[in-house]
């Protein structure tokens, strides 16, 4: 009794009447090989007598049929043992993970050191690059998201207290305003002593906490 066809789902047949052809791919990545084409000779017979069927009938016609019923059990015979020595040829660059059951590449998708495919054992070092760089792009991102007048604001002087409202009226101010654009109201931005913190007096060119130097 023959051997049985080992089950595998991870393929494409691609044979047609005059030869077979089988693509195997990876689960996981989708890429994977194909096999060489091989021909099959009676195909090629087949489709002479077609021809000469369609033209001339009669005999040829006749032994088309013949022909047609014979070649089929030939193919399929033909198909399947293709087919076994594809997988033979192929099986080497594939694994079947035992937790969830893929079939994956070697080359790419299968941990070698833990004897699983990469979606049930990822490769943690890629992985760790992978997120090291994910973070790199999004520190890029939010430090390019600021505009000149952000920019500004925090890389100006920190002893300014910026104002965001009118202390007269609440209103909102634009950055850098000098009278309030709702009550006319001055606006007088509170400083503070760049060494010990205390506020300074209007018009102070000293701490008088610590004597520093207003800036």
């Amino acid at each position: 009794m023959a051997d049985p066809i080992e089950f595998t789902r991870n393929y494409r047949d691609l044979s047609q009447q005059h030869g077979f052809e089988f693509e195997f791919f990876c689960d996981r990545c989708g890429n994977g090989f194909r096999t060489r084409f091989k021909p099959f000779a009676l195909g090629s017979v087949t489709g002479v007598l077609d021809t000469a069927s369609s033209l001339l009938g009669g005999l040829f016609g006749q032994a088309a049929n013949v022909s047609g019923r014979m070649t089929e059990a030939q193919r399929e015979q033909a198909r399947q043992q293709a087919l076994i020595e594809a997988i033979a040829e192929l099986k080497p660059h594939f694994k079947q993970c035992p937790k969830c059951m893929a079939w994956v590449c070697t080359k790419t998708c299968w941990n070698d050191k833990r004897g699983l495919c990469k979606n049930c054992a990822p490769d943690l070092q890629v992985e760790m690059s992978a997120m090291q760089s994910a973070r790199a792009v999004e520190k890029a991102f939010e430090n390019s998201a600021a505009d000149a007048e952000d920019t500004q604001l925090v890389t100006g002087s920190w002893s300014d207290k910026k104002v965001a409202s009118c202390p007269t009226c609440s209103a909102p101010l634009a950055a850098g305003a000098k009278f309030c654009p709702e009550c006319g109201a001055k606006i007088n931005a509170e400083k503070h002593c760049t060494e010990c913190g205390a506020k300074l007096a209007p018009g102070a060119k000293f701490c008088a906490e610590c004597g520093t130097k207003a800036g």
